[in-house]
């Protein structure tokens, strides 16, 4: 065990999936962690989250591969269909189960958020700490509080999401870039047709998607995009059954399925590309770093990502080291996905009817090595 391990605190902001983690893995290298949480009260979110393979990889590693797929439903397959759900691309994760010795889980984010809590030995999480702002004194840095409070940290990790305050105080010039897409989530008790219990299915339309995807027994996960022009609000969730009347009858039965009040809606976004993580002590991670939008699934893997590899380069070097080179490591990968992602997103976006066909086709006769290929990056953790 370092020096630093054993006299320095390292705070984190944020009790998400990526903070939580980052506490485990750290605990688990002998540092001393303090969690910073803005929420008056940890509660499950009603949306699901499907951790990859390259997820379920660091989770073996911290020793909690078994009780998560316990909770919950492995994944086989991962397919673009039509409205109607008839695939036009389908990936098959056998290969990769095969390779990496770990599935690809779908489970509820809030269970999932459970685990890690439970998981952790001697973190305190401080709920009721909404950050205002974070001010540098010579190596330190003064946490100011909306409770009044204002705490001294030595070495501070920024895991707050798209909005950090840890980046906009410290990192100014960053910027988030809207995708003119309107999200709504829910989860369902629902039994789904035998065939869909495996698989993530989502269906392409115009300016619109839908996705669904098991995450317990009879416990649905779904999620419905669509594009507005100039104003979401535009857009209703009162109206979600009209604007997916043209998809198959499944998931117009997930749809109707719902109740309103428990449809959690959002707007897509990123964050332009930043090369700038660190600075003296202080590292962002997850969506601080480089949110991205959700059209990978790979939003929360890369912040699980982000927290296996900082806490090797920690437990390796020293703090002002350890943060270069985890952005190193990390900042490339992470780019691909954010810049792919949004291609991706716009691409599922088109309207125009011959640029739909053309799009399809074009996915359809895309030769199965080269989507593996594209997967067998996303999935491969960093050597450090």
């Amino acid at each position: 065990m370092s020096q630093l391990q054993t006299t320095m605190e390292i705070d984190i902001i944020g009790a998400g999936i990526g903070g939580l983690t980052t506490a485990i893995a750290l605990e688990q290298k002998g540092f001393q962690i303090r969690i910073f949480e803005q929420a008056e009260k940890i509660k499950p979110v009603g949306a699901g989250i499907i951790l990859a393979n390259n997820a379920m990889q660091v989770y073996e590693k911290l020793g909690l591969r078994k009780v998560i797929e316990e909770h919950g439903n492995p994944i086989t397959s991962m397919n673009i269909t039509k409205a109607n759900l008839k695939p036009f691309s389908k990936i098959d994760l056998s290969y990769f189960e095969r390779k990496h010795h770990v599935k690809n889980i779908a489970i509820h984010r809030g269970t999932l958020q459970q685990i890690l809590i439970d998981n952790l030995k001697s973190t305190k999480i401080n709920l009721n700490h909404k950050l205002i702002n974070v001010v540098e004194n010579t190596n330190k840095y003064s946490l100011k509080f909306e409770n009044g409070e204002n705490i001294r940290s030595s070495i501070l990790i920024g895991a707050d999401g798209l909005r950090s305050k840890v980046r906009q105080s410290l990192f100014p010039n960053s910027n988030i870039r809207n995708a003119n897409q309107i999200c709504w989530r829910g989860v369902i008790d629902y039994s789904l047709p035998l065939k869909y219990r495996n698989e993530l299915n989502e269906a392409w339309g115009k300016s619109d998607r839908f996705g669904f995807v098991q995450i317990a027994e009879n416990k649905v996960y779904w999620y419905a995009l669509k594009s507005f022009k100039k104003d979401k609000k535009e857009l209703s969730v009162n109206n979600i059954e009209n604007y997916f009347d043209k998809y198959d009858s499944v998931i117009q039965n997930i749809i109707s399925s719902t109740k309103k009040e428990n449809i959690n809606t959002s707007e897509i976004s990123d964050l332009e590309l930043t090369n700038i993580w660190h600075k003296e002590h202080v590292c962002l991670i997850g969506d601080s770093a480089h949110a991205t939008t959700p059209n990978m699934g790979q939003g929360a893997c890369q912040a699980i990502e982000d927290a296996f590899v900082l806490s090797e380069c920690l437990d390796t070097y020293e703090t002002n080291k350890a943060f270069e080179e985890f952005q190193k490591l990390r900042l490339l990968k992470a780019h691909q996905v954010v810049k792919a992602s949004w291609l991706i997103g716009k691409m599922a976006h088109l309207s125009n009817p011959v640029l739909i066909a053309l799009r399809n086709q074009m996915i359809r006769l895309t030769p199965s090595f080269i989507n593996r290929k594209q997967n067998e990056k996303i999935f491969q953790l960093a050597e450090i």
